[in-house]
């Protein structure tokens, strides 16, 4: 049997997990979530783990969404019940301790979007197309879209997508700041890797502080902001890798750190 969501440890630090469901484009199932948040658990779990990347199996989509022909049937309660169980694994990636990665490796539509929305960063392949396309179902994106399109591109940019429901290219996406990097299919993977290894070559605790003080400071006027980046900085003080960082600067090496 196919598993939904394949989770590989690459170069010691680096969680790929990958969406497997390539013949339903990677729609949002309730077994396809269940196991997600299985792997959340998993990841979030595993100390080891600096940075994770999220991409889909080969290169028609990251995730169209939402299964709607599993939705079919459904009741009105039935339906607000499974989208809210999508913002809340949605949710869950975005609370993942590590820096997150998504790497679009093709169509990312609706709630396959909102997920890419949640992580830190987003690398697209080039023929990637993304959108949020709710209101061409007379819907309207459930699962965070209209608050992290919003908080990442501006009210502007964000209305004019979510009411026209418009797909856009992955250099279009580039120039509007939906993603951060628009590479070649054959090297998203190699360049989320890499990316990621530069991260977890970092402090993890300073990497997860500096992702509460970023995500916790943004919801917040900047007095208030600032006062949370000064509780997180707090946190690294005390810490072994701190020392280690210092120790590795005068002695002209490397640090390794060990998250403690």
């Amino acid at each position: 049997m196919t598993t939904l969501i394949e989770l590989n440890i690459v170069d010691e630090h680096v969680a790929v997990i990958t969406l497997n469901r390539p013949e339903a484009a990677n729609a949002m199932s309730k077994a396809l979530l269940d196991k997600l948040n299985e792997i959340i658990n998993e990841v979030n779990d595993n100390t080891s783990v600096y940075c994770t990347i999220i991409t889909g199996a080969y290169e028609k989509a990251f995730s169209a969404g939402a299964d709607l022909k599993e939705r079919n049937g459904m009741s009105d309660e039935q339906v607000i019940a499974a989208v809210r169980y999508i913002g809340d694994t949605v949710t869950a990636v975005e609370e993942m301790k590590m820096p997150v990665i998504a790497a679009l490796n093709g169509v990312a539509f609706g709630g396959g979007l909102e997920l890419a929305l949640a992580c830190d960063l987003r690398i697209a392949a080039t023929h990637a197309n993304i959108g949020l396309t709710e209101t061409s179902l007379a819907i309207i994106p459930g699962a965070g879209g209209t608050q992290r399109l919003t908080r990442l591109i501006g009210l502007g940019q964000a209305k004019r997508l979510i009411y026209t429901a418009e797909r856009v290219t992955a250099d279009e996406a580039l120039k509007i700041g939906m993603v951060e990097q628009v590479v070649e299919y054959n090297e998203l993977l190699k360049t989320a890797v890499q990316l990621a290894n530069k991260i977890a070559g970092n402090g993890p605790i300073a990497l997860e502080q500096a992702k509460t003080a970023i995500n916790k400071g943004i919801q917040t006027d900047l007095s208030t902001g600032l006062a949370l980046e000064h509780l997180c900085y707090k946190e690294t003080i005390p810490t072994s890798d701190r020392k280690e960082g210092l120790e590795a600067f005068r002695e002209k090496r490397k640090p390794i750190y060990k998250g403690k």
